[in-house]
């Protein structure tokens, strides 16, 4: 910023008469602040035994439980795809193979029915 303008002798003069805290103030204001601020405290509890069985360690290799809810997701979608062959997926775009793919009843069915 410049001060070109008709304002520059009234901030030079403001920078030149800035007042600085005391001494005195500075430490009582720091004497307050360390007041107010909390006082930590050692807390000792007593540390329960964990029992270390193989499907507990093996939880914790895989991640914890964010991680199984993944492997489980996972395991549901390869059901499904297993279930659902991704070939019934190509011909969807028409009304009949799409009633086909999601009903076990044939065309034949369909056609008899006037559908």
């Amino acid at each position: 910023m410049s001060d070109d303008g008709p304002l520059a002798p009234w901030f030079d003069a403001a920078r030149d008469d800035a007042p600085l805290a005391s001494g005195d103030w500075l430490a009582r204001m720091e004497a307050m602040a360390l007041a107010e601020q909390p006082v930590p405290r050692a807390v000792s509890r007593p540390v329960p035994e964990r029992r270390s069985g193989w499907l507990r360690e093996a939880l914790g290799q895989l991640g914890g439980w964010p991680a199984m809810a993944g492997l489980a997701a996972a395991c549901v979608a390869g059901v499904w795809l297993g279930a659902v062959a991704p070939s019934d997926w190509t011909g969807m775009g028409t009304t009949d193979s799409l009633i086909s793919a999601a009903e076990p009843a044939s065309a034949y069915d369909y056609a008899m029915l006037g559908l």
